[in-house]
């Protein structure tokens, strides 16, 4: 077989005739098969550039270059999303195996060296991403100096979209809404009270805390998460107690929620943690009956492997103090990582 810098070959009578090998030199850069996958898992080259914190130019570089080692294309870019090649498909089966080969090797080595080393990508909404992960990179910085965490930083239901793509390894939301996923296990790190914002001047000013869910429901209003989306603690609390609230107005930035209030446009319903870390200023937080309303954990998916960095990451979730007023959960209600 003549030794090229790529060509295909077939095998015997025996393959089937759609059966396609890539043989490649042995000095492919690894890069390129963490690129070329992105586009796969993405569909899009714009998309797998944001996965991999990459310019697009150079996952576009990485997987021309692997396209001139195989000497065909891996993609039909004529269609969109973009769609592998018969050699795209072979090679994409290759690579797989081959990255998770050298993840099984970095675990080896950890395990021997007791310390983890890597890149981990956390995945977090607003108000946990400003009070806690700050600390966390922090703490996991100064533990495992080799380890480097990227934030993902996103609404819920962005952060769920992300997670089951596989674009995040360790996940940070409430319970509530539960993920669709039923793979996921997670380890709750604290919980939290619902509370009421409200105009300086407003009638419920002259009730005392908590505010009753009732008086909070003769007013219209404002709300963190999707209107129509009845999983959310709030209107849990409010359903149990005989209140059926249709928000006037709904948004995932808990800085919206209260600039609106300050309109008088309506009474905001949030978790303490968001109004924690927002601008209060013109407004009064209030907590609302009902204790606390909503719990938050730690997330990981069991049908993919946590590399030796994830679970460093985990260690120090856990360990981490919980941001300021809110609460630890009573039992630990987890399947901590082993």
């Amino acid at each position: 077989m003549p030794r090229s810098a790529a060509h295909l070959s077939r095998t015997g009578a025996a393959a089937r005739q759609d059966e396609v090998v890539v043989v490649l030199r042995s000095d492919v850069r690894l890069e390129w098969f963490v690129s070329f996958l992105a586009v796969v898992d993405t569909g899009s080259f714009g998309a797998a550039a944001e996965a991999t914190h990459r310019s697009q130019p150079r996952v576009s570089m990485h997987v021309a270059a692997l396209e001139r080692e195989a000497g065909l294309a891996l993609f039909d870019r004529r269609k969109r999303p973009v769609a592998l090649t018969d050699a795209g498909t072979a090679l994409a089966e290759h690579a797989r195996r081959i990255l998770g080969e050298l993840h099984s090797a970095e675990e080896a080595m950890a395990a021997r060296r007791g310390t983890a080393r890597g890149v981990v990508t956390l995945g977090s909404y607003p108000s946990p991403s400003a009070a806690f992960v700050p600390r966390v990179i922090t703490t996991l910085a100064r533990t495992n100096p080799d380890i480097e965490v990227i934030l993902s930083d996103h609404s819920i239901p962005v952060l769920d979209e992300a997670f089951t793509a596989g674009k995040i390894d360790v996940c940070l939301r409430p319970l509530t809404p539960p993920p669709v996923s039923q793979s996921l296990r997670h380890q709750v790190l604290w919980r939290e009270p619902l509370v009421v914002v409200h105009p300086l001047g407003h009638p419920l000013a002259g009730l005392p805390d908590p505010l009753p869910a009732t008086a909070v429901a003769a007013y219209p209003v404002i709300t963190i998460g999707r209107a129509e989306d009845m999983a959310f603690e709030w209107y849990k609390l409010f359903r149990d107690r005989g209140q059926y609230l249709q928000p006037v107005h709904t948004t995932n930035q808990p800085q919206t929620v209260i600039g609106l209030v300050r309109e008088n446009l309506g009474v905001g319903i949030m978790n303490a943690l968001a109004a924690t870390v927002s601008d209060t200023t013109g407004v009064a937080v209030r907590r609302l009956e009902g204790g606390c309303g909503r719990r938050v954990a730690a997330f990981w998916d069991t049908s993919r492997a946590l590399t030796p960095a994830a679970r460093a990451l985990f260690r120090v979730l856990g360990a981490t103090a919980i941001p300021e007023g809110t609460e630890p959960p009573p039992v630990q209600d987890a399947d901590v990582p082993s």
